[in-house]
């Protein structure tokens, strides 16, 4: 059974970074797609980037293109989400997942998703 745990969120002012990271134990992530996802208070949770198995791919919500990066380093079974020019409205529990279908093409709907880490709280104040 793998497991996704996240790591990296705080408090950061706007227009400062941070890098999340999504660490998978139980089983080699590395032949799954993977996304991040954030949830606002109130707010459904919604598609912030995805990679594919090899990390060749990837796909950006376009609240996210241009200030973030997906990466992954699939010998540390880790998936990295670099944000950069954060803004107040990036904040939000972000949260990891992986689609349990190996070298499967990535999606960007919560139910593409399998299995979701326990989520990490991001805060931008202006």
């Amino acid at each position: 059974q793998v497991q996704l745990v996240e790591s990296g969120g705080g408090l950061v002012q706007a227009g400062g970074s941070l890098r999340l990271s999504c660490a998978a134990s139980g089983r080699p992530s590395s032949n799954y797609p993977m996304g991040w996802f954030r949830q606002a208070p109130g707010n459904e949770r919604e598609f912030v980037a995805a990679i594919s198995s090899s990390g060749d791919n990837t796909l950006y919500a376009d609240s996210a293109k241009g200030r973030f990066t997906i990466s992954r380093d699939n010998a540390k079974n880790t998936v990295l989400l670099q944000m950069n020019i954060l803004k107040p409205e990036d904040t939000a529990v972000y949260y990891c997942a992986l689609k349990l279908s190996p070298y499967a093409k990535y999606g960007t709907y919560v139910s593409n998703y399998d299995l979701w880490g326990q989520g990490t709280q991001v805060t931008v104040a202006s």
